[in-house]
């Protein structure tokens, strides 16, 4: 088994997460309720200790208490925030702590499985700390004694959100506040990654026993209406299959399916877990090998061998009658097996451009160890 390619550093600018720049905004608009001061600027803490300066865009008093807003720079990430104008508005109320809020463009939690219960808003728990700490100690600093009711809200945040995969998690109204370093870095994988865990958590938490890890829409609308699974049971993977599987490898669920386009499952085939272009190849040499051993003669293993896309591989193997799509599945399949606990049953499925199945092994697949066609399975007569 290849192991997912690890990142590597690179000179493109890193950026804040919405936490940091909603912390920062609510340090300004405190700042301005207990010392007076407009702030253009602020400096702020973040959790492993470096200190970082934004810009504040406005900083003013409102009936209710202060506001002030940051606009989030993502750096070179190609964040669908960047460029958000975060705000914060803060009140004075005697009893000591902070009370969060959510404002225009911050989401509500409806779903369990989340870090916030159910409920409230949609401002993780890192941010949460950071923002106390800073109005804490801005508190001491002061000789404020009270407590703060913290609004957060992001400008079109609620038409934002709709590019995220918060309407799917059950987090409405808006986007989350997010980040548990203060540091967005640029194409990083770790955020994709953490959401796909988020994903696979708030579907257990809302007691789902199956669930489908796809590569693009197009397999995930041939799974969806296979087995008429709802939204919280997709799960958007991307080029992740080692993410799901080393998770589900931790913390188990019992039903998985996987689902691709042929190309991305033949490199799970193959041994990768990381299914992106950049990081593994379509491997036609193999394709034609596992063709030979199906029967293809010496001219379709080279007509094979030296095709432009695995899709073209695929045709001219299922042209001469060879299962060549069902044989990747099982090799995938026993790659999927061999990462996953016992308790946890896979199957894969492979599709071609338009999401017609076009090969599947594992659940009810005696043969798969063995690499045989499973009949009982065949994808043929179904109509997804």
């Amino acid at each position: 088994m290849r192991p997912e390619t690890p990142e590597t550093p690179h000179p493109l600018r890193y950026g804040y997460t919405t936490g940091a720049c909603a912390t920062a905004a609510s340090l300004a608009a405190a700042c301005r309720l207990l010392t007076g001061l407009d702030l253009d600027q602020i400096e702020i803490t973040l959790p492993r200790g470096q200190r970082a300066w934004f810009p504040v865009e406005y900083c003013r008093l409102t009936p209710q208490g202060a506001e002030a807003a940051v606009v989030k720079d993502a750096g070179d990430d190609p964040d669908v925030t960047h460029g958000a104008l975060i705000f914060a508005q803060v009140a004075l109320h005697e009893q000591a702590g902070v009370k969060f809020y959510a404002g225009p463009g911050v989401g509500t939690v409806t779903l369990p499985g989340l870090p916030i219960p159910v409920g409230k808003p949609a401002i993780n728990p890192t941010p949460r700390r950071m923002i106390t700490e800073h109005l804490t100690c801005l508190a001491a600093e002061q000789s404020y004694r009270g407590g703060f009711a913290v609004t957060i809200g992001v400008e079109h945040g609620e038409e934002l959100a709709r590019k995220t995969l918060n309407p799917r998690l059950g987090v409405v109204g808006g986007l989350s506040i997010l980040g548990t370093t203060g540091i967005v870095r640029p194409f990083s994988c770790s955020a994709y990654i953490a959401s796909i865990q988020q994903a696979i958590e708030v579907a257990r938490a809302n007691g789902l026993t199956h669930i489908a890890a796809c590569t693009g829409a197009t397999s995930e609308q041939t799974i969806r209406q296979y087995y008429g699974l709802p939204d919280i049971a997709l799960i958007e993977m991307g080029d992740f299959a080692g993410a799901v599987l080393k998770h589900l490898r931790r913390a188990p669920i019992p039903r998985l399916s996987l689902v691709g386009g042929f190309g991305k499952i033949s490199k799970l085939a193959a041994g990768h877990l990381d299914l992106h272009s950049r990081h593994s190849s379509v491997d036609l040499p193999l394709l034609a090998v596992e063709a030979a051993a199906l029967g293809a003669d010496p001219q379709l293993q080279e007509a094979i061998r030296t095709a432009n896309t695995s899709q073209r591989a695929l045709t001219l193997a299922h042209s001469a009658g060879l299962p060549l799509g069902e044989r990747i599945c099982i090799m995938a399949h026993n790659q999927a097996r061999a990462i996953l606990p016992p308790e946890v049953a896979v199957e894969v499925w492979a599709t071609d451009r338009e999401g017609k199945p076009v090969g599947h092994a594992g659940f009810d697949c005696a043969q798969q160890e063995q690499l045989a066609p499973c009949e009982s399975e065949t994808i043929h007569g179904h109509s997804p």
